[in-house]
Order: C-alpha cells, then sequence, then structure tokens
C-alpha cells in the first residue's frame, strides 16, 4: 500500500501542476475550458485518494500531528506532494 500511495502522490502533484499551470491559464488566456474539464475530475479523484491514504497510513509511517498537517497541507501547496515523497515517503 506504501508503493500505491507515492504512485497516488505523484500523480496527484502531477495533476495539480497541470491543472493550476496549463488547464486554469488556457481557460482565462485562451477561452477554453476543456482543459479544466479533462484534468478537474482526475485532480479531484486522485487528491481525495492521497488524503485518503495519509490518513490510512499515519500509524505505517509514524506520523505525529504535525507531520500529519504538513502531508494534508502539502496537497494544496504547488509541488508540495513531491516534499512530501522526498521527506516523508522514502
Amino acid at each position: 500500500m506504501k508503493t500505491f500511495f507515492r504512485l497516488i502522490t505523484l500523480l496527484e502533484g502531477l495533476s495539480y501542476i497541470l491543472l493550476l499551470f496549463i488547464a486554469v491559464p488556457v481557460k482565462y488566456w485562451g477561452g477554453d475550458e476543456s482543459y479544466v474539464k479533462i484534468l478537474g475530475m482526475p485532480h479531484g479523484v486522485l487528491f481525495m485518494l492521497y488524503l485518503v491514504l495519509g490518513l490510512l497510513l499515519k500509524d505505517d509511517y509514524q506520523w505525529n500531528r504535525r507531520d500529519m498537517l504538513i502531508v494534508f497541507l502539502a496537497s494544496v501547496i504547488p509541488f508540495g506532494t513531491f516534499y512530501v515523497d522526498k521527506k516523508y515517503l522514502r
């Protein structure tokens, strides 16, 4: 399950970066909402999986409240999940 969580962490981070730095600018500057529609749902599913798996694996990783807060906050900060992978999951 830890390997699956690392994969979800990577995919969630990538989907967030694509959404923020490609899809949203294309929507507002180019007037094309299709990229947001295509990337939005997968990102939402990956985001929820990231949070649920983080909760389920907190005992396996022996995270305290501070660690959990960092792991959860990293999901809303661009490139944050890559930090979590490097610092908490390896």
